[in-house]
């Protein structure tokens, strides 16, 4: 039997067989287990990992309901908590995604990975193992926001179907985040470059967008910018499932008008792009 050593003092039992790629989808399926539960307990171990989905998503919820929303009108009225909570969500939901590239370049720089290599298991393990860890955290922070708008007043106007889909949809698009962050991960030379460069490219993504204000009164260019962004068709389709206000309905952009379809779209688009391209990448990092 053979000890997959995650931590000092913390060893997972991986057992010594015939390597996944020969022990068929229950093999491969056992490894991803194994490496996720080793990500889950490393954020055991360090609690502190989860500060941004369990701290930032509060602070973040209160911050713009009472310091911003008392600045923003929404056009055709509304309550602005209402209004807010999914793009809390959404926005929450974006920049908490640079956790995979930050997990995935601390494993490669610090050796983890090369004690990976010594063990008969699937490669691609890795990865799927941290995006399913990160899809729990993110499953976490989502549940901080709506636990936090609850607090403070906001209430959905759905059936609980559709509360569960709001819920699932955003959770969908982090999962495919999670994979391009992943591709950051794995090219950058270290765990405060991939943070840098991935706040660049996430806190724009997230803020150039109908997540915390109407587009309506946005410059065109940047209106059709947001428009088109992904975080906005998944902001209005949160809203639309929850039946809160969605003043991006009346917009003639293809995605505010059809935001499921189109957030479906971006979140599956993603995966199939980036998945690959991080076992790819995945491959050529560790090869000798």
């Amino acid at each position: 039997m053979a000890d997959l050593v995650v931590a000092p003092g913390v060893a997972v039992n991986v057992g010594a067989r015939t390597p996944s790629a020969r022990g068929g989808p229950l093999a491969a399926l056992r490894d991803v287990v194994v490496l996720t539960r080793r990500n889950l307990v490393h954020v055991a171990r360090e609690p502190l990992l989860l500060s941004d989905v369990t701290v930032q998503p509060v602070l973040f919820t209160l911050l713009f309901v009472y310091v911003f929303g008392a600045g923003v009108a929404l056009p055709g009225g509304g309550d602005y908590k209402d209004f807010a909570l999914a793009g809390l969500i959404a926005l929450n939901l974006t920049t908490s995604a640079i956790g995979t590239a930050v997990g995935l370049t601390t494993d490669v720089n610090t050796g983890v990975i090369d004690r990976f290599r010594t063990l008969p298991m699937w490669r691609a393990a890795v990865l799927v193992g941290r995006t399913l860890s990160d899809l729990l955290s993110a499953a976490v922070c989502l549940l901080m926001v709506a636990l936090t708008g609850l607090a403070i007043g906001w209430r959905p106007d759905a059936s609980v179907g559709g509360i569960v889909a709001a819920f699932a949809l955003p959770l969908l698009f982090a999962y495919a985040l999670s994979w391009a962050t992943a591709c950051l991960g794995l090219v950058s030379d270290g765990p405060e470059s991939a943070q840098s460069v991935g706040l660049v490219i996430l806190f724009p993504l997230a803020i150039v967008s109908n997540a915390m204000v109407p587009t309506r009164n946005m410059p065109a260019v940047l209106r059709a910018v947001a428009d088109w962004n992904p975080v906005s068709a998944v902001t209005s389709a949160i809203r639309d499932l929850l039946g809160n206000p969605n003043p991006s309905a009346v917009q003639h952009a293809w995605p505010m008008q059809h935001p499921l379809a189109a957030s479906l779209l971006w979140s599956l688009g993603i995966i199939a792009v980036c998945a690959p391209l991080a076992v790819a990448l995945y491959r050529r990092r560790t090869t000798d």
